[in-house]
């Protein structure tokens, strides 16, 4: 097997000479399904104010200009939006974007020395921040150097000076435009940048993910092609999406996947988004019943609620319609066991990454599960390999890395030359996972080739926990890995080699000692980390083991940690849906 093309052909053609808000707001696709009926694009969960495409479009144009207004946001500057999903997050996306400029969208969990890293390594000029993560935005935007003055806020905040987006908007919307919202040359979206989207890397703090508009673009084209969006023909029960389509928006639009499939790909094709400010899961259960959702896009820890919490007989589900799990790999077991809890439901897995930006695969359409374990079949446009470790490419079924070619690819790490070199190889990405096709072209994920580890979906690099352990006077060598969990998928686990002092306090101290080091130690990190980076555990050892080069054996131990978590000796002193 040399390549492994992807079928459905060929793709409608990609626009590039268009940024997002006009492909979403102002231009028709042959890809988009024309609704017969005027529907809600957007709704506010809590409240249940609905948003029409006028109004969005109002509210865009009005918060534009009075971004050039108040700091003449413009060609290239970069907006920071800090915070949990809001119905006006799209809005200050496109607007940044009718500027010419790029959004970069920080975790709401952020600690501020971890969204001053983001802002600093942006450059940013703005910050827009929910106002629940106000104070952690003014700390962070003071240790950037970004002036109180250019911290907004979505909603007002009593007794706060900041300006927040409701007003600008009215402003701008009042005031004469004063920018001119240019049309890209011919090919020029392939390059213009959207998004500055964070990814961990192995070598330690989060990478700047260079996201063009075409990629955005070519994407929602992509999954509207496989999902036969525009097909009438079909018996209304056979089409996946169909009008008055409602998905509830409960994963973080800072995230590409919620970025990206939910939130500008369920809107291409007419889909009713309900925006989830916070993720509560018996929140989640109520919304389904009271705006009769007919789409889920969901995470493995998601799953395994849907699957064992007994709030799940209090409501009806049974408008849901379809269930894409991404992000994570779900398990044969737990698909099943989903299958039961939404019978009726169409159930399968994707698979992407946010240097994809977003989905290489989806579920298949002509089923209504996809095939156990299975992440699905790739998207028209796409091309694989999988590459084994002697630099030849796998036949099927045998394993290796998978590297793909994508029109939705990323342009690669923004100041960072190797690391780009290292991933995106002559249009090619190399995902460093490990994977499988079988004969009818679906692609199974193994394991990760990367040493990253994906807490609920989101990637967490052991170097940047390691670098951070080693600022700890006890701790004197260290190596994280990940081991398995049902609720998160992966959790960290740190292998400790404590100081000197340390371990003599640890042996003239018995175990009491021992538990105080190792509480210190979980402590550390949980003070200066966002909640998914909290170690699950400490586990000390004489030394940390190492190869000739001096290149950590982070497999030895994380086979090591496996092997103690099946005998129950492993020093846990949490468990994952505790850290939530």
């Amino acid at each position: 097997m040399a390549e492994i093309v992807a079928d459905g052909g060929p793709l409608p053609h990609i626009p590039d000479d268009l940024t997002i808000p006009q492909f979403i707001l102002d231009a028709h696709h042959p890809a988009r399904p024309v609704l017969k009926n005027v529907q809600p694009w957007i709704v506010d969960d809590l409240s249940g104010r609905e948003y029409g495409s006028d109004e969005l479009r109002a509210r865009t144009h009005g918060l534009a200009n009075a971004l050039k207004l108040r700091w003449n946001i413009g060609e290239d500057d970069v907006v920071c939006i800090f915070g949990p999903n809001h119905v006006d997050y799209p809005v200050a996306v496109w607007a940044v974007h009718r500027l010419g400029g790029i959004i970069t969208g920080a975790n709401p969990a952020y600690t501020a020395e971890e969204l001053e890293y983001q802002l600093g390594a942006t450059s940013a000029r703005l910050l827009i921040a929910h106002p629940g993560s106000l104070p952690v935005a003014l700390d962070a935007a003071a240790r950037a150097g970004l002036a109180p003055q250019r911290v907004v806020v979505f909603d007002p905040v009593p007794s706060s000076k900041h300006t927040d987006v409701q007003a600008l908007i009215a402003e701008g919307n009042m005031r004469a435009q004063t920018f001119i919202e240019r049309r890209l040359a011919p090919g020029e979206g392939r390059q213009k940048l959207a998004f500055l989207s964070f990814s961990s890397g192995t070598t330690g703090r989060p990478k700047a993910v260079m996201i063009p508009h075409y990629a955005v673009l070519a994407n929602c084209i992509q999954m509207a092609h496989f999902t036969q969006v525009t097909d009438e023909s079909k018996p209304l029960e056979m089409q996946r999406y169909r009008p008055g389509s409602k998905c509830l928006a409960n994963l973080p639009f800072y995230h590409i996947y919620g970025l990206v499939v939910v939130l500008h790909f369920n809107l291409f094709i007419g889909t009713t988004v309900v925006v989830v400010q916070k993720f509560q899961f018996e929140q989640m259960l109520a919304s389904i019943q009271r705006y009769h959702i007919t789409h889920l896009y969901l995470v493995p820890p998601m799953i395994v609620l849907l699957c064992k919490h007994p709030a799940v007989k209090n409501y009806d589900l049974s408008s849901v319609m379809q269930l894409m799990c991404g992000a994570a790999p779900l398990s044969a077991e737990l698909t099943a066991h989903l299958t039961q809890v939404l019978p009726h439901c169409w159930i399968g897995q994707g698979y992407g990454m946010t240097e994809t930006c977003t989905t290489v695969s989806f579920p298949p359409i002509d089923r209504q599960y996809g095939t156990p374990g299975s992440g699905g079949l790739l998207l028209c446009g796409c091309t694989a390999r999988v590459a084994k470790p002697d630099g030849t490419v796998a036949a099927l079924g045998e394993r290796g890395e998978l590297v793909v070619k994508a029109p939705s690819a990323a342009l690669g790490y923004m100041n960072n030359e190797q690391a780009t070199k290292d991933t995106f190889q002559d249009g090619w990405v190399r995902t460093g996972d490990e994977v499988y096709f079988n004969a009818n072209k679906e692609i199974f994920i193994v394991d990760r080739i990367k040493e990253l580890i994906k807490v609920r979906g989101f990637q967490v690099a052991p170097a940047e926990l390691e670098g951070h352990l080693l600022t700890h006077p006890a701790v004197d060598d260290v190596c994280v890995v990940g081991i398995p969990d049902e609720f998160a998928g992966e959790v960290p686990l740190a292998f400790v080699a404590p100081s000197a002092a340390a371990a003599k306090a640890i042996k003239t101290g018995g175990k009491r000692a021992e538990e105080r080091a190792r509480a210190e130690i979980m402590k550390h990190v949980a003070d200066h980390k966002t909640k998914y980076k909290h170690l699950v555990g400490v586990e000390f050892v004489d030394a940390v083991p190492k190869n000739p080069s001096g290149k950590l054996l982070r497999r030895f131990l994380r086979e090591k940690a496996k092997d103690m978590q099946k005998a129950g000796t492993l020093s846990m002193m949490q468990t994952a849906r505790a850290r939530l």
